[in-house]
């Protein structure tokens, strides 16, 4: 009886502590001048017009494994839109089953970041695109032998033909990332926390609103700001105290392999935080399986400040806000192969 006691008064002095903590009246004025809500719209991006034929024709290649050199792996296959849009594994696995390198980013909401991948190497989604499927460790397929591929199945001329009308030749490989990006474009997710700086008081729960007060007062908002809560800057990895190299391998220098300047050493592009209760492993190392554990390293080494337990729980509260919608995408019927369709091969060609 005295255990039972003790439990609930234990559990009675949590919430006391939790509801102790006031929520700031200008919370959502504050948050308004560091966040901004997602548009009700699909958003445009730079040089790249987007239309319903380009989206019909991205989705489908977005899909298509067939692109890849084996014919085993598509942008869904690392970027899976049922599972966050990412793979769920510490590194993805890749041609011949070869392990890449770093985690996956999540593609839902990623029109928003500065750049892509966490060197921020691609200026954009459709620089992207054409990445993974050249990647020796990804697709390890080549420009030209995607187009012929492409252009062996006659939907897909068809469908290219009404993604870029007027174009004498549009079955091609920037044609193929234009259509792609258009796709990805419409991964927006709406979440409670685009409701809450939209007006509805309601939208959070007080523990949500207080970790969103102490993720701003201790400074995490600093680099995880902007639309996307994140993916809008640079930092070093260890800005205060290194982790481990478990956490920060010493082989990975992320940005300097981009720039060759000693002061990108270790910095990589801040992670977007929408839906990341979703997207574990984390970190670009995916060494990190637990969101709790990951806010309490970020605290020591980017902060230099070892979070309590009840702030971590706060602060999980608050990421647990940015849990989105995620549009529904009904799977496509691909273009059917023909005998010109070029036959996949697994061969792992050394450099």
């Amino acid at each position: 009886m005295k255990k039972l006691v003790s439990t609930v008064a234990a559990v009675l002095l949590a919430t006391v502590a939790f509801a102790a903590d006031p929520v700031p009246a200008d919370l959502r004025a504050t948050a308004l001048e560091i966040f901004k809500p997602l548009p009700s719209t699909t958003p445009s991006v730079a040089n790249n017009p987007i239309t319903p034929e380009k989206i019909l024709l991205g989705k489908a290649l977005f899909f298509d494994p067939r692109i890849s050199a084996s014919g085993v792996f598509s942008c869904n296959s690392c970027h899976n839109l049922a599972t966050g849009g990412d793979d769920n594994l510490e590194t993805s696995i890749g041609h011949g089953w070869q392990k890449g390198p770093r985690n996956s980013p999540t593609a839902l909401n990623a029109v928003f970041n500065v750049a892509q991948f966490w060197d921020g190497r691609a200026e954009d989604l459709k620089a992207q695109a054409k990445g993974p499927v050249q990647a020796g460790v990804e697709m390890a397929n080549t420009p030209d032998q995607v187009v012929v591929t492409l252009k062996s199945m006659p939907q897909y001329v068809e469908w290219f033909k009404a993604a870029f009308p007027g174009d004498a030749d549009p079955v091609s490989f920037d044609h193929m990332a234009m259509a792609i990006e258009a796709f990805e474009a419409t991964l927006v997710t709406p979440a409670p926390f685009d409701a809450y700086l939209n007006g509805s008081d309601d939208a959070l729960s007080d523990m949500q609103k207080q970790g969103l007060a102490l993720f701003i007062d201790k400074g995490c908002s600093s680099c995880h700001a902007g639309i996307n809560v994140g993916g809008e800057g640079y930092f070093p990895f260890g800005l205060i105290e290194k982790p481990g190299a478990d956490v920060l391998p010493e082989n990975d220098k992320g940005r300097f392999a981009v720039t060759n300047t000693a002061d990108d050493s270790y910095v990589f592009r801040a992670a977007p935080l929408r839906n990341i209760a979703l997207t574990a492993p984390y970190f670009h190392s995916g060494k990190v399986w637990n969101l709790k554990q990951a806010v309490g390293i970020m605290g020591t080494a980017q902060l230099g400040e070892e979070l309590n337990e009840q702030e971590v729980d706060q602060i999980v509260a608050f990421l647990d806000s940015l849990t989105g919608k995620i549009p529904e995408v009904t799977y496509p019927v691909l273009p059917a192969e023909t005998d010109a369709t070029p036959r996949p091969s697994g061969e792992i060609k050394k450099n």
